[in-house]
């Protein structure tokens, strides 16, 4: 498994309740571009369409040598996963005002996977409290070591 691109600042700004990974559908020019490592997952989520989800603002560059069959880097892309998978993701945005965020791009085999997070947005006060936590817990593990 090649982890091409993270999406380090979901985990700060959202708490991930669930993950789960599913295909993405792209064309050529996209896969050949994502295998250049040229793809940025900040600010892009996912929406609920007619029976099926698809990932906005996932911005992938242009190939290089792909000239007139290269496509918009901002363009929709349909998310692949069952049926029940897709239903339930639904049903949890209705439901309880939440956001599928996609986390991480990876290389499973040949295929391009994709691990979205269904999350739950913080607020200012709760990001706070996480980072005195992390630092927290940083300072007690540097006296550990010391002693």
């Amino acid at each position: 498994m090649k982890i091409i691109a993270r999406n380090r600042k979901a985990n700060h700004e959202y708490e991930i309740l669930e993950k789960f990974e599913g295909g993405v559908e792209l064309l050529g020019t996209e896969v050949k571009s994502i295998r250049a490592g040229k793809i940025n997952l900040l600010d892009s989520y996912a929406i609920y369409r007619n029976g099926e989800l698809l990932i906005h603002h996932m911005h992938i560059a242009p190939f290089e040598q792909g000239n007139r069959f290269n496509h918009d880097p901002y363009r929709k892309r349909k998310l692949l996963l069952h049926k029940k998978q897709i239903a339930h993701l639904r049903g949890e945005v209705e439901r309880k005002q939440l956001t599928i965020i996609p986390l991480s791009v990876y290389f499973k085999r040949q295929w391009v996977k994709i691990e979205i997070g269904l999350c739950r947005g913080r607020k200012k006060y709760d990001k706070r409290q996480k980072i005195s936590a992390q630092e927290s817990k940083r300072r007690l593990s540097n006296i550990m070591k010391r002693r």
